[in-house]
């Protein structure tokens, strides 16, 4: 739990809100989660993320299912269960099905398995694989 709790909508300054008004425009929504409520205590770092999410996440060569589901399998990697929580939910309104989300878990967790593996036994880098 933190140490201090969010900033509500109400209680935010006009900085703040507008940052929450542009989040809540973009995801169609009629409040912002405890993500950004939180982060809002640094309008800087609530404004910057918010920036950098909105760049990294449109839609470009990936589309929006596939952004989502890498930002998942990233999240399960790292243990974030806010993260899980939060872009799972995207990735299933983005149109990820069940069985993707169980084929991309398997992927997740064959990934996580192989790495330590290689990383356990020092595996050198095949030169056939490039620099």
């Amino acid at each position: 739990m933190s140490a201090y709790g969010p900033i509500e909508y109400r209680d935010a300054s006009p900085e703040v809100r507008a940052v929450f008004d542009d989040i809540k425009r973009a995801r169609q929504v009629d409040d912002v989660n405890n993500f950004w409520k939180y982060l809002a205590r640094d309008p800087a770092t609530l404004k910057r993320t918010w920036e950098s999410v909105k760049e990294v996440m449109a839609t470009g060569r990936l589309d929006a299912v596939t952004k989502e589901m890498i930002y998942l399998a990233v999240s399960v990697t790292n243990g974030c269960g806010y993260c899980i929580a939060s872009h799972g939910a995207a990735a299933r309104k983005a149109g990820m099905t069940e069985e993707m989300f169980g084929e991309l878990m398997a992927v997740v967790g064959m990934a996580n398995e192989t790495n330590r593996l290689a990383n356990g036994y020092r595996v050198p880098i095949d030169a056939a694989f490039g620099s």
